[in-house]
């Protein structure tokens, strides 16, 4: 993988991250600047061992501060509502119509 599709990916994850530890979207919204102002710190770095360094330390960051216990949005798979209206009557075929 190119470094810049690296970067990218640590990017988003930490803002994903982050989002697991917010309260509120306000609070969430200064962590995400203070994220970004991480990653244009290092913006100019363009020396490959010094990138692959910084990579890995990222990765060790983000495997640190993962969320014991992420937000996953109810409707997702392993959310608290996802197929929360299936049941049993609803595989079984209908009832035939009468007239």
């Amino acid at each position: 993988m190119s470094t810049r599709p690296a970067v990218l990916s640590l990017y988003r994850r930490s803002l994903k991250l982050s989002l697991d530890w917010a309260v509120n979207r306000q609070l969430w919204r200064g962590q995400a600047l203070y994220i970004r102002s991480l990653f244009e710190k290092n913006r100019d770095v363009h020396d490959p061992r010094q990138l692959r360094v910084l990579l890995r330390e990222t990765e060790k960051l983000l495997e640190h501060w993962k969320h014991p216990d992420p937000f996953v949005p109810p409707l997702s798979p392993g959310g608290s509502k996802y197929e929360r209206n299936l049941s049993a009557h609803v595989l079984d075929p209908p009832p035939p119509l009468r007239f």
